[in-house]
Formats: structure tokens, C-alpha cells, sequence
């Protein structure tokens, strides 16, 4: 079953308009045609709730049975590559603060982790004053290499500000504003990032970064 036949079929399956599931996921409603249509996939973050929403995997959402995806966060699962399953189909980087206290053994255990994350959570939605960016509402331990993008600097030049071996804190955000254009928010112990980027972290553009 492919996406659009899914989220056409669950969709209908709940007695709900399109206008209706766009309100619910935040969206809207050219943007849910558009899924149904086939012109277009959900971004990670609307993945997560289309599957909340419609008590799927977000393996179903997307169609294909054979492909392993985190029911967590939306990261491809990759055998081999340190991001295998877990029992609960969540990729190890979902069950990551260990991984990131390890990182940065400043932080403490567990529970230290959490208030570090409430912390960070606080910042983005306090200290910045991003146009366009919503509330930050949670935050996900994510491997280095996966948020580590290239930046074209005003020279021409191109630069990255984060270590691919590193361990952050980071998520991914529609703009209020709607468009092509989602923001990437990053965190470590020292700093604040937010990008913007389209469809599979295209064309990114960095918006802040802030020393803590």
C-alpha cells in the first residue's frame, strides 16, 4: 500500500475530511491533498502523528513492509550501522541518554538527562526569537552524522559546526508559516542551532547558532 493510498484510506476510514485531519496534525489542507495525491510524503514529525493518530506503524504509513523506520523518531533503521530494532521497534538513538550522558558525563545519570532536556527545551522557546519557528515541545538524542549539515557561508565556502561522531539533542519542526521549508533544531552542552532545510535536509540554510 503506498502512502497515499494509506493516508487516503485510514483518513476516510475515521469519517474525517481532509480540512478535519489537516487541524488535527497541523497542517493544512492543500498539504494533506497533496499526501494523498502522491505529490508529496509527510515529514518525519507528521509522520509521528498520522501514526498516533491512526494507531499505525509509521512502516505502514509509508507503504512498505520492508522497510524499517523508528516508530519513535522517524529515522531510516540501518542493520549494521549502530541503529538496529530495539523490542519496541524504536532505533537505539530513541534510547539514547545513556549514549549522550556518556557524551557529556558532566550531564549525571537519567534524571539529570531529563532536566538538561527540559533546560535545552526551555532556551530554544525563551532566548531565541526565530520567526516562523513553533514551540518546542520535545527533544530526541540523534546521532552526529545525521544532523551535522553543510552550510554555504556568504564567501562560498562551505562549513559544518558539528562533530558526525558527536551525540545531540535535537528535533525537526514545521514552520508556522507552512511551505517547503522545515527547521532543524540541534542542541550540546555549549550550544543552540537552528536551521531550515526542505525534503531530506536539502538546501540547508543555518538561522542561529548560539554559544550557552
Amino acid at each position: 500500500m503506498e502512502t497515499k493510498c494509506s493516508i487516503q484510506e485510514l483518513r476516510l476510514k475515521l469519517g474525517m475530511s481532509q480540512e478535519e485531519l489537516a487541524e488535527k496534525v497541523f497542517v493544512t489542507r492543500q498539504a494533506v491533498s497533496r499526501w494523498e495525491t502522491g505529490e508529496t510524503v509527510p515529514n518525519t514529525e507528521t509522520l509521528k502523528l498520522l501514526s498516533k493518530l491512526f494507531d499505525v506503524s509509521i512502516n505502514a504509513l509509508l507503504g512498505d513492509p520492508q522497510l524499517k523506520v523508528c516508530q519513535r523518531c522517524g529515522m531510516p533503521i540501518e542493520d549494521g550501522a549502530g541503529e538496529e530494532a530495539l523490542d519496541d521497534g524504536c532505533c537505539t538513538w530513541c534510547h539514547g541518554a545513556e549514549d549522550f550522558c556518556k557524551t557529556y558525563p558532566q550531564i549525571g545519570g537519567q534524571k539529570q538527562f531529563e532536566l538538561f532536556k527540559q533546560t535545552l527545551i526551555h532556551e530554544f522557546n525563551t532566548l531565541l526569537h526565530v520567526e516562523g519557528l513553533p514551540k518546542v515541545e520535545e527533544l530526541h538524542v540523534l546521532p552526529g552524522h545525521f544532523v551535522n549539515m553543510e552550510y554555504r557561508l556568504p564567501s562560498g565556502s562551505k562549513v559544518k559546526f558539528l562533530d558526525d561522531n558527536a551525540t545531540y539533542l535535537g528535533n525537526q519542526l514545521e514552520c508556522l508559516f507552512g511551505g517547503d521549508r522545515c527547521f532543524g533544531i540541534v542542541a550540546g552542552l555549549d550550544f543552540l542551532l537552528v536551521c531550515t532545510y526542505t525534503e531530506n535536509g536539502e538546501n540547508p540554510e543555518l538561522v542561529v547558532y548560539k554559544h550557552r
